[in-house]
């Protein structure tokens, strides 16, 4: 991953309703969720949600796919875990820091 695509993401996730979507995405896993299900289950307006998922489609964290009259809302695994690993490149210098590795999601 690039600089500039680790920074899009994190800016995109950097909003307190952004950062609740994306985590409610990842928490409802592949099978994705409706604009509806969404806004009723975090009491978000639809105006409201409709733009914060704008944004997290252009940062690439969540795909938005048409399914009949639905469209549906799934978090961009792959994306999450490319940032996480950016991240924890090089960690503590090569040396064993953690007690257990982590674990990306294989969502």
């Amino acid at each position: 991953m690039e600089n500039k695509e680790v920074i899009k993401a994190l800016a995109a996730l950097a909003q307190p309703n952004r950062l609740q979507i994306f985590r409610a995405l990842v928490v409802q896993g592949p099978g994705g969720m409706t604009p509806a299900v969404l806004a009723e289950q975090l009491a978000v307006p639809a105006a409201t949600l409709s733009f914060h998922l704008k944004e997290l489609l252009n940062a690439d964290l969540v795909s938005q796919e048409r399914s009949g009259r639905n469209l549906i809302y799934r978090a961009q695994f792959d994306r999450m875990n490319a940032v996480l690993g950016f991240l924890t490149q090089n960690c503590c210098q090569g040396q064993a820091c953690l007690t257990e590795p982590a674990v990306a999601c294989d969502c």
